[in-house]
């Protein structure tokens, strides 16, 4: 078994932790993973995006040009990174700022709205929480339990109270992923 994943959108949506903690959980449960993040010197609202490969395997370069899933949250992503998903692969998008969506028929593709249910939930914070719920809803990658303790392992400390909102939005976002 091996997923290589890519999470892209702006700085500040928290695709960087959800990159985090989907390697976290996995090593979790005692796989092979790596986490490889790129995003530019602006930060929030600038471009961002991390590679995660999870593996029963030594993982022996964490460069990939090809993709098992990518998850999308902002339009320039969705422009570079749908070409590199793996005929086969599964690409999941929040339809927020996306003006020309996925194109793809050979790949399996997922809408989540995880922008209106932050809102609707009165936390944006929640946000990358909520996609991250989608991933592990069409994904068998890494279990739900091992998620929870990669949560809490990458949130510090002074913060944990919002450990059962952050768990809410998880679930929110497997409930309200959808096959497009």
């Amino acid at each position: 078994m091996k997923q290589e994943i890519i999470i892209a959108g702006f700085g500040g949506q928290g695709v960087l932790s959800v990159g985090k903690i989907i390697a976290y959980s996995g090593v979790l449960q005692g796989l092979e993973a790596t986490w490889m993040p790129a995003y530019g010197p602006e930060m929030r609202g600038g471009t961002a995006n991390v590679t995660v490969i999870v593996s029963d395997e030594r993982v022996s370069s964490p460069i990939v040009h090809e993709f098992d899933t990518a998850i999308i949250l902002n339009q320039q992503s969705l422009d570079k990174f749908e070409p590199m998903v793996k005929s086969g692969g599964v690409l999941i998008y929040d339809p927020h700022g996306i003006l020309h969506p996925p194109t793809r028929k050979d790949v399996a593709v997922y809408r989540v709205d995880a922008t209106a249910e932050a809102a609707r939930m009165g936390n944006p914070r929640v946000f990358n929480m909520i996609v991250l719920g989608a991933f592990l809803k069409v994904s068998s990658v890494v279990a739900l339990e091992s998620v929870h303790k990669g949560v809490e392992k990458s949130l510090p400390e002074r913060v944990h109270k919002t450990l059962p909102a952050n768990y809410e939005a998880i679930d929110v976002g497997a409930r309200i992923v959808e096959k497009v």
